[in-house]
């Protein structure tokens, strides 16, 4: 085995050397280039021709006909092409790069470019199904047949961009004649790798991955960094020199994935003695041009039709719709927001339409230790929710605002979620898809090394990761180094995504470090490794959607008081409460830290961001039009983590990140509508929204 301690990536040298964090816009080589983006200006058109003018010596063009092997983007899906070859399907695709050393000499070249297309029709709505999926629990039509009352509400979500700090970028070079380097921000190292592998039709260890430093991700850096490494990739191989490609702001917004709009159509039976026993739930997401990731975000979305209730009687349809507008794909969270905040309105809304106390209703149906969940897996572990309500109940003086606020014209509001969310991938991902693997090393000086794939993108891995390591050790820490993954030196421990970083990726070095301490000789070189395995208790179908979906899952409360300006119907959030059951929290300031992050951008999904397209084209493409909330914008916030660990994870840890973002629209959207005394049915809920209802209703 080669030294690990001198195969650390360059840019981990410059930032010790320089007290630094080094990002890939940072990073300077011999005889760089840059690369542009010729991108489609039609939504859906065929490309008849392109007028390329005569380029400078040093400039390139590198299109579909360059790459030497597959089109496409490998994910899940294959249907998402590196370059459009002779049909565009969104605005904004790219069609070639443009390649050279000065930045200028390529926008110059870019205007000059003349593209005739065959405009073709596009589609904006819910018409073309490219995934559709279904699953069933219980008997749900068989309950037509007896005594009951239907109830019916349609819910519909947006966009929402990941707005992280710091834009997509990668650089790609040549490490040998036949071995090329990509260095990077994103999420999941083997992603780029093997689209990349796939796109040149070269061999795995002709490809390596090195991750940068990350300003922010939020899955936003899932599968789009992907797309453009396999366009660098084929650039380089094409030229033969080293390329960076960095978006401005404007570009990074208008083309890269969104978290998916939504439209959920919930159908609620309820028996004799006004319980809920089934729901029929169809749920629609817009995919944009490409499925990408869409499949497995619609399957979460899905998963999560119940929240945090059980309800026996089930029948669950969803699908994915491709149309002519940016392809969306992950968003923390990844499908449960927009289910959340349709299952957490719909309880609110049958609760008032039956004329019983929302908060009894919803009780009433709140899931317990040992019922079955919406796939008819076992909810196995304790579930402390009615803890959790109670903590933030109390410290927000919840129950007595509602009641004041429901008979007082004071255009206050308080709103209370309840959620959870599963850890890991779905269903069979982690045993059968992912197979995640961790090493450590520990050489002469008995200095050890954390050898995964698990990215730091800002919510602090690396520090919960090696945490994990020197406590299960009982050596400083000082003694663990976790460098940034290269593909070349750490096994695929699997991206950096779905809660499962602490409970799948640190539950395995918890073991592999319990291992290095039982196999510990002083100043000797020793590399373990840990494989995962799918406790034996977990059964899934992947086809049916049957068994249990997930490990564990994660459970939380949020509450949000808002008041909303009686003229400019304006609102503003006053207090935010929180309680969450993690199962353990490795390093307290982290969590409270994702908890705050989380809470704020739910929130702001939930009334303050808007995003639309006008006939495909993104409307809001810069962070002045695109509004996320600033410290002015939030208000107050206090949290609670509540113990409640799980066996399987390190220290008893769950997942936490996604967690204390899903529940913030609901919370915030059931507060506005208490506010105005109008039923909320889409969000974000902006003062035109409430206006529309406003007047609607007064007419």
């Amino acid at each position: 085995m080669k030294n690990i301690s001198q195969s650390v990536p360059l840019v981990d040298y410059e930032e010790k050397a320089s007290g630094k964090t080094v990002f890939v816009n940072d990073i300077r080589m011999e005889d760089l280039h840059y690369a542009k983006t010729v991108r489609s200006e039609k939504a859906h058109a065929l490309i008849k021709n392109i007028a390329i003018p005569a380029l400078p010596d040093g400039y390139f063009t590198v299109d579909a006909s360059d790459i030497p092997g597959k089109n496409f983007v490998k994910v899940i899906s294959e249907d998402w092409p590196i370059f459009a070859k002779n049909t565009v399907n969104h605005i904004g695709e790219p069609i070639m790069l443009l390649v050279g050393q000065d930045k200028a000499v390529l926008e110059e070249i870019a205007k000059a470019i003349k593209i005739e297309y065959e405009e073709l029709t596009p589609v904006f709505d819910y018409q073309n199904s490219a995934v559709h999926k279904h699953y069933s629990k219980g008997h749900f039509e068989g309950l037509l047949k007896w005594p009951h009352r239907l109830i019916e509400h349609t819910y519909e979500t947006g966009y929402q961009e990941q707005a992280y700090i710091e834009p997509q970028g990668l650089i790609a070079c040549l490490e040998s004649q036949r071995k090329i380097k990509l260095i990077g921000s994103f999420q999941c190292p083997y992603y780029v790798k093997n689209a990349v592998i796939n796109a040149l039709g070269w061999k795995s260890d002709q490809v390596r991955v090195i991750q940068t430093a990350v300003g922010g991700a939020f899955g936003g850096k899932e599968e789009f960094p992907s797309l453009m490494a396999c366009q660098l990739a084929v650039a380089v191989n094409k030229i033969r020199k080293p390329i960076k490609m960095v978006y401005e702001r404007e570009e990074d917004m208008l083309v890269t994935t969104k978290r998916h709009p939504s439209r959920i159509k919930l159908s609620g039976i309820v028996d004799d003695n006004r319980r809920l026993s089934g729901i029929k739930a169809q749920i629609a997401l817009d995919g944009g041009a490409y499925v990408g990731l869409s499949s497995v975000v619609l399957a979460r979305s899905m998963l999560a039709v119940t929240g945090a209730y059980t309800i026996p009687n089930l029948d669950v349809t969803g699908d994915v719709y491709v149309t002519n507008t940016v392809p969306t794909g992950a968003f923390r969270g990844f499908g449960a927001p927009q289910m959340i905040f349709a299952i957490e309105m719909f309880m609110h809304h049958l609760a008032e339409e039956l004329g019983i106390p929302a908060y009894e209703f919803r009780m009433a149906h709140l899931a317990k230790q040992g019922d079955l969940t919406s796939t008819g897996g076992v909810f196995r572990d304790p579930i402390i929710l009615k803890e959790l309500i109670n903590k933030v109940a109390k410290a927000s003086g919840y129950f007595e605002k509602y009641q004041n606020y429901q008979v007082q014209n004071s255009f206050k509001g308080i709103g209370m979620s309840c959620f959870f969310h599963g850890c890991g991938f779905t269903g069979s991902g982690e045993s059968t898809q992912i197979k995640a693997k961790v090493k450590l090393h520990k050489d002469k000086s008995d200095q050890v090394f954390i050898l995964v794939a698990a990215v730091d993108m800002g919510q602090g891995a690396r520090t919960t990761l090696s945490k994990i390591v020197y406590d299960t050790l009982q050596i400083p820490a000082s003694q663990v180094t976790f460098a940034r993954p290269d593909t070349d030196d750490v096994p695929d421990s699997g991206p950096t995504v779905a809660s499962r970083t602490v409970m799948i990726v640190g539950g395995l070095l918890a073991r592999a470090a319990q291992k290095l301490r039982d196999q510990w000789v002083q100043n000797q070189e020793i590399t373990v490794m840990e494989k995962y395995q799918q406790p034996d208790f977990i059964k899934w179908d992947d086809e049916a959607l049957q068994g249990d979906a997930y490990p564990a899952y994660s459970w939380g409360v949020n509450v949000v008081e808002t008041e909303v300006d009686p003229v400019t119907y304006a609102v503003k959030v006053i207090g935010i409460w929180s309680a969450y059951d993690l199962g353990k929290a490795i390093d307290e300031r982290i969590i409270q830290g994702q908890a705050d992050g989380g809470i704020a951008q739910g929130i702001a999904y939930g009334y303050l961001e808007v995003m639309r397209h006008e006939s495909g084209k993104i409307k809001q493409h810069n962070l002045t039009d695109y509004i996320i909330p600033t410290s002015a914008d939030m208000a107050p916030t206090q949290t609670f983590l509540v113990e409640n660990p799980f066996a399987f994870g390190p220290y008893g840890a769950k997942g936490a990140g996604e967690l204390t973002l899903v529940g913030g629209a609901p919370a915030v959207a059931l507060a506005i509508e208490q506010a105005i005394k109008r039923p909320i049915h889409k969000i974000p809920a902006t003062p035109e929204y409430i206006m529309e209802l406003m007047n609607h209703e007064t007419d």
